[in-house]
């Protein structure tokens, strides 16, 4: 299995397909790759060549001694690129992912031609109240089942490095970083240059109000609303999210 020396990581990733631009794929917070995009990679690496990662505490990738912060993160992706020589990219992150991938798309937009940024925020306030409000997650039917949840455990005792901590700890050591999250300010936002595909389902964690915001912020962007989509639902939509990537992505 490949493993990249990245900023004192043993990153993990797999590489699918051949030809045209690469896509780089990047799974959301304590996803596999599998568990995120196995409805859609297939497809996805049927006409281009796809490389997909696993961040810093998830899934084969081992957590190191450093905090999970998105600038680290960001940095992870773009130290990925640098070691499998790869100058740009199309890329697709999901949740966390996202969020890694727009930092980086902000301090290195160069590196980026065509950006997907499925289920993410931009602002503090981009989420519905009640996936900021704990006491009311158990009614919530935005968040994630427990079946999701037990699947997130299963991959993580599966595939996770021997000697690392479970799924738990882990959760505890990315809470600064989501409790912590301040967003990109307009200025930040305005210097993506990759073309964007905003991407939500229309029950995500994400409002659709805030995701017309990101639609008005990011210079030349696009977005996609997916039906009967939750947030954890979304990538498995692939009936109708294939479609819309494929438009996206074709050239």
């Amino acid at each position: 299995m490949p493993y990249a020396p990245v900023n004192g990581l043993s990153l993990y990733y797999e590489e699918h397909g051949s030809g045209g631009v690469p896509l780089l794929l990047v799974p959301g917070g304590h996803l596999t790759i599998d568990l995120n995009y196995d409805d859609v990679l297939p497809a996805l690496a049927s006409g281009r060549p796809v490389v997909a990662m696993e961040q810093q505490g998830h899934g084969r990738t081992a957590d190191v001694d450093r905090a999970p912060t998105l600038e680290n993160l960001a940095d992870d992706v773009v130290g990925l690129l640098d070691h499998l020589g790869l100058d740009r990219v199309d890329a697709l992150g999901f949740s966390l992912g996202g969020l890694a991938l727009m930092d980086a798309a902000i301090r290195y937009p160069d590196r980026f031609e065509r950006f997907v940024f499925a289920s993410g925020h931009v602002r503090p306030d981009g989420y519905h109240v009640e996936i900021t409000d704990p006491s009311r997650w158990a009614t919530s039917t935005r968040m994630p089942t427990a079946d999701d949840f037990a699947a997130m455990k299963s991959e993580h005792e599966r595939l996770a490095p021997a000697g690392g901590a479970g799924l738990d700890v882990f959760m505890a050591k990315m809470q600064p970083t989501i409790q912590g999250f301040t967003g990109w300010s307009d200025d930040e936002l305005a210097r993506v240059t990759a073309r964007t595909l905003i991407l939500v389902g229309d029950h995500d964690f994400v409002t659709i109000e805030h995701a017309a915001l990101e639609l008005d912020r990011i210079p030349g962007a696009r977005l996609a609303v997916v039906p009967d989509a939750t947030h954890n639902g979304l990538m498995h939509r692939a009936d109708v999210v294939l479609p819309i990537l494929e438009d996206f992505l074709a050239r």
